[in-house]
C-alpha cells in the first residue's frame, strides 16, 4: 500500500464540496487502503479524501473497535440526535484541538467499495469521528465548529480525526 501525503490547512481542497464518486473499480479499492494505510500511519481514527487532495466523496473511520473500519462513499446523514461536546483535533491540522459539540447519535447511508448502499448507525465517539470525516467532504472544517481551543496539558488521550 502506499501512504499519502496529507494535505494541511489552508489547502483550497479543504474547504470546498467533494465530487460524488461514479465509478466503483479495482482502482477505487487501493485508494481505500491508501486512505486506511495513511490514516493509520499518522495515527488518525478517520481521513476523507481531500485530505489526501482528493475532490471525491470517500471518507474511512476506524475508531479501533468492534465496527472496525467504516468505508463510506457518497455518504448521507440520514438522523442525528442528541448532543455531546468533546475534543476533536484533525490530520490536516496538526497539533490544535478544540471542542466542538455534535449529534451523539447519527444514521448513515453510504455505499461501500463495491458500490452497494449500506446504513449505519453510530453512538458517541464512533458517531463524533463520521460526522467530522463527512463535514469535510462537504469542505466544512471543525475549526468553524469549535467552541473552544484547548491547550496541550487538556489532551491526555485525545486522538486527531
Amino acid at each position: 500500500m502506499t501512504i499519502r501525503k496529507i494535505v494541511n490547512y489552508p489547502a483550497e481542497i479543504l474547504e470546498q464540496p467533494c465530487k460524488p464518486v461514479i465509478k466503483f473499480d479495482r482502482k477505487l479499492g487501493k485508494l481505500l487502503d491508501d486512505m486506511y494505510d495513511t490514516m493509520i500511519q499518522y495515527d488518525g481514527v478517520g481521513l476523507a479524501a481531500p485530505q489526501i487532495g482528493l475532490d471525491v466523496r470517500i471518507a474511512i473511520v476506524d475508531i479501533d473497535d468492534e465496527h472496525g473500519t467504516i468505508e463510506m462513499i457518497n455518504p448521507r446523514l440520514i438522523e442525528a440526535n442528541g448532543e455531546q461536546t468533546g475534543p476533536e483535533g484533525c490530520l490536516s491540522f496538526p497539533g490544535l484541538f478544540g471542542d466542538v459539540t455534535r449529534a451523539n447519535y447519527v444514521k448513515i447511508e453510504a455505499l461501500n467499495r463495491k458500490g452497494k448502499k449500506y446504513t449505519f448507525e453510530a453512538e458517541g465517539f464512533l458517531a463524533r469521528a463520521i460526522q467530522h470525516e463527512m463535514d469535510h467532504l462537504d469542505g466544512v472544517l471543525f475549526t468553524s465548529k469549535v467552541i473552544r481551543y484547548l491547550e496541550e496539558e487538556e489532551l491526555k488521550g485525545v486522538e486527531p480525526e
